[in-house]
């Protein structure tokens, strides 16, 4: 077994200033754990970003390596429920929070956070999908089990990132019309690609909505932005309209009044995947696995070395990234 492994390291300067490299690190220093993971591959998320650039709401002590997914190869376990070689993926939790996280070539971590690979779905696949396309199933169960999918007016905010993407091809999937809302001009080509039916541009969806209550429109949604995204799409949905809100990139905080909820019976729900319990993960996987499957996953991501994901942090960071990003350890 190895000593040392590759890591992306995140440091925080005399000048308070943070830098990111990629460094040795020795795998007697990875915290205590159940199971001991040779990383495969790992996917570049907002969260890893944020870690990325110093942010202690995300990460409290540095030096630090982000990565709040991977999918590796067990190499020694303490837990009766896996084996030595078999794979399994972990996402969320603490992993590449305050945990080192899967920008390293090794972790380790709690038996409790990892669940086996699906028979069907390869490891890269399963990365492509990661805690972006994690969130996006866990929107759709929600919607699925509040309003139902099939025929359904679906709108999807933030729609060329991971999330976004995920969620369109998934609303497309189960049989909705999915209106895209989106700040990238230059992304129509991608957007038609993955299915949207129509697009509208951020500015002019803002300018159009009449608040308290505007036209109704939509009977579901998938917001990953927050902000005033959040507070226009609010008003614009049609009675019994659900609205599921996963993200904050535009802002946390937005503008609404009660009367959408009480005049409509709409109903805005939160979506988190960091803390949702892993047999709950794990039925979301077995989906991506079988009537969610999609043949098609390739042209939503693509994959980088341990070098190249630098550059990819800088892009998420200004709001740049479509589809997603997979690193590769290989």
């Amino acid at each position: 077994m190895k000593t040392t492994f590759k890591a992306i390291t995140i440091e925080q300067g005399i000048d308070k200033l943070f830098s990111i490299s990629v460094k040795d690190k020795f795998i007697n220093d990875l915290p205590e754990g159940d199971l001991l993971i040779r990383v495969k591959y790992s996917s570049l998320n907002y969260k890893d970003a944020l870690s990325s650039s110093g942010n202690f709401g995300v990460t409290k002590k540095y030096p630090h390596t982000p990565g709040i997914d991977a999918i590796g190869f067990i190499e020694s376990t303490k837990s009766k429920k896996f084996k030595i070689g078999q794979e399994v993926i972990v996402s969320g939790y603490d992993l590449g929070m305050n945990t080192p996280g899967g920008f390293g070539e090794y972790i380790r971590v709690p038996r409790s956070w990892a669940c086996h690979l699906p028979k069907n779905l390869t490891a890269i696949e399963s990365m492509a999908i990661g805690t972006a396309g994690l969130t996006a199933g866990l929107c759709i169960k929600k919607l699925k089990k509040l309003n139902g999918i099939n025929g359904k007016n679906a709108v999807v905010t933030g729609a060329t990132g991971g999330v976004g993407s995920f969620a369109i091809k998934l609303l497309k999937l189960l049989g909705a019309k999915v209106t895209a809302i989106t700040s990238k001009l230059n992304e129509e080509d991608f957007l038609k690609m993955i299915g949207v039916d129509d697009i509208i541009f951020k500015k002019d969806f803002i300018n159009s909505v009449r608040k308290p209550m505007a036209k109704g429109i939509w009977d579901i949604a998938i917001d990953t932005v927050g902000g005033d995204i959040l507070s226009n799409l609010i008003p614009s949905m049609k009675y019994g309209g659900v609205i599921t809100c996963c993200g904050n990139v535009a802002g946390p905080s937005f503008n609404a009044t009660v009367y959408p909820f009480i005049l409509r019976a709409n109903h805005l729900v939160g979506i988190d995947s960091a803390e949702t319990p892993i047999s709950i993960k794990s039925e979301i996987w077995n989906k991506f696995s079988s009537e969610w499957y999609f043949d098609d996953i390739d042209n939503l991501y693509k994959s980088v070395s341990i070098n190249e994901i630098i550059t990819e942090i800088e892009k998420i960071l200004n709001g740049e990234q479509v589809g997603r990003v997979v690193l590769s350890h290989r």
